[in-house]
């Protein structure tokens, strides 16, 4: 990853969240964590319509595995800490259902390097605070595959990007929406949950160095060259602006164009369609002979 785990870690100074004592607030957090895990599985819909390579699609199809383990690994952590399925809170549904891309480029720059990259901070914030062994081994191996997605999810971001400085502003729009989600549900949890708890009271300064973390990672991925505190509130405004209309007026488009579409021979062309052309399938796997031989 561009990002470091020390670089992505809060101090909390030593506060815990007990399982008995602190049953409901783990509960919430919970929640949130299985809504965004159920939005994961998803990804089949990115295997299926945007794929762009061979290699691509073998990392989603094992993606999509990935985030089937980690429901099941949430509901087994609720089910030892005594928590039911609830609905998430409105802002996690808007930053994980809400910011869906409406493109491979959006997909891998919101959903995957920064989206998963904020999941992973708040997986890292658990490990280091919940008093409950089994569901922090459970995490901690949960853990290694987030870092895989938000690793893929930061490659493949730079690889749209380069040389498109349209698409580069286009993502930056939409991560400012994005970070704007984040501050709004860390004012909810500033103001619905205990500000005396050893865990809770560090929240806000938590979530606002998820943000900052957020903001390296836009730096390190080349999507932009200068803090966003220097942009101005002007200019982050127009960024907004130009990226919401640039969706309005492609997805104009695809409406206009949807009966040619339609049609096989005006179909874009899948996986299906390229593979003789991929370089992975003309390329020989480990250990193969070279040449056939009698």
């Amino acid at each position: 990853m561009l990002l470091t785990r020390e670089e992505m870690t809060f101090d909390f100074q030593g506060g815990t969240l007990d399982p008995a004592r602190d049953r409901e607030v783990i509960e919430w957090m919970m929640n949130q964590f299985l809504y965004g895990e159920m939005t994961g599985i998803q990804v089949g819909y990115w295997l299926y319509e945007h794929a762009p390579d061979y290699d691509a699609a073998k990392f989603l199809a094992r993606q999509s595995l990935e985030e089937m383990q980690h429901v099941e690994n949430f509901l087994r952590i609720m089910a030892m800490l005594g928590c039911k399925p609830k609905p998430a809170h409105g802002a996690v549904r808007f930053l994980s259902t809400g910011m869906m891309g409406g493109s491979w480029a959006e997909h891998v720059s919101l959903e995957m390097a920064a989206g998963e990259g904020f999941v992973l901070m708040a997986f890292y914030a658990i490990i280091d605070t919940l008093d409950h062994k089994p569901s922090v081994d459970i995490l901690r191996r949960a853990v290694k595959q987030e870092e895989r997605h938000v690793e893929f999810g930061e490659q493949q971001t730079m690889k749209a990007i380069e040389g498109r400085a349209w698409l580069r502003r286009r993502l930056l729009g939409l991560n400012l929406v994005s970070m704007w989600g984040v501050r709004r549900l860390a004012k909810f949890m500033q103001k619905r949950l205990p500000q005396d708890h050893p865990v809770m009271k560090h929240l806000p300064a938590f979530l606002e160095l998820s943000v900052r973390c957020n903001e390296t990672r836009l730096r390190r991925m080349g999507m932009i060259d200068r803090p966003l505190a220097e942009l101005g509130a002007l200019r982050r405004a127009a960024l907004v602006t130009e990226a919401y209309g640039g969706k309005a007026l492609g997805a104009l488009a695809s409406l206009v164009t949807l009966p040619l579409r339609l049609l096989p021979w005006f179909k874009r062309k899948r996986l299906t369609d390229t593979y003789l052309k991929d370089p992975h399938i003309h390329a020989l796997p480990p250990g193969a002979p070279a040449e056939a031989t009698d």
